[in-house]
């Protein structure tokens, strides 16, 4: 053990286990992430591949599915600060091809989308009050970008009283740091980081 998580040990990183009512949310699996001319081209081909994966799983175990995506007032009046701080969210303006869904997201009949104009999933939109309409007690989260949308979703999950799980092959980013830096942080304080298999199980005994 090293010596950070030694001193982290000792405050954080317990356990909060699975809940008895999970729903999955895809976050921002858009299209800006995948293209190469686009300045928010992540190279997270991979994080997809799991992240399908985990939906198939959830929807043999019947569970609720949230898909999520960023769109923009074509003018960006609903834009805000976030707007004029992260330049290249010009990409989600409406109409804009990069906010598209990706091959083999393209979000199925039974599942929600939630358009967002913030990096939370639940800043200013129905998520929270939908899962809970829906008795849902468990947020399990994949998604872009780890240090990002995922990382403020995560916490919102945790402060909107849901026990929130983050399945570590299925949330990516640009770089490795903060993805793993996120990753370190949001398991010591606010989610279990588990793995795709770890998830595929627990949604298979459902």
């Amino acid at each position: 053990m090293s010596e950070l998580d030694a001193n982290y040990a000792k405050a954080y990183g317990q356990r909060a286990g699975f809940g008895k009512r999970p729903a999955l949310l895809l976050i921002d699996f858009v299209q800006a992430y995948f293209d190469p001319s686009c300045d928010l081209f992540a190279d997270v081909e991979d994080t997809l591949a799991s992240a399908l994966r985990v939906r198939e799983a959830a929807h043999t175990a019947g569970i609720p599915v949230v898909l999520t995506n960023v769109v923009y007032h074509p003018q960006a009046i609903d834009g805000g600060r976030f707007f004029e701080k992260a330049k290249p969210l010009s990409c989600f303006l409406a109409g804009n091809p990069m906010g598209g869904w990706p091959e083999g997201l393209e979000p199925k009949d039974d599942e929600l989308v939630i358009s967002k104009q913030y990096p939370s999933a639940f800043f200013g939109t129905s998520l929270a009050s939908t899962l809970t309409a829906l008795g849902i007690d468990n947020v399990i989260l994949t998604g872009l970008t780890t240090s990002g949308c995922v990382r403020a979703s995560c916490v919102d999950a945790m402060s909107h009283g849901f026990i929130t799980t983050v399945v570590r092959d299925a949330v990516g980013d640009r770089h490795e740091k903060p993805h793993e830096a996120n990753l370190f942080d949001m398991d010591a304080k606010y989610a279990d980081v588990v793995s795709e298999d770890e998830i595929i199980e627990f949604l298979g005994s459902i």
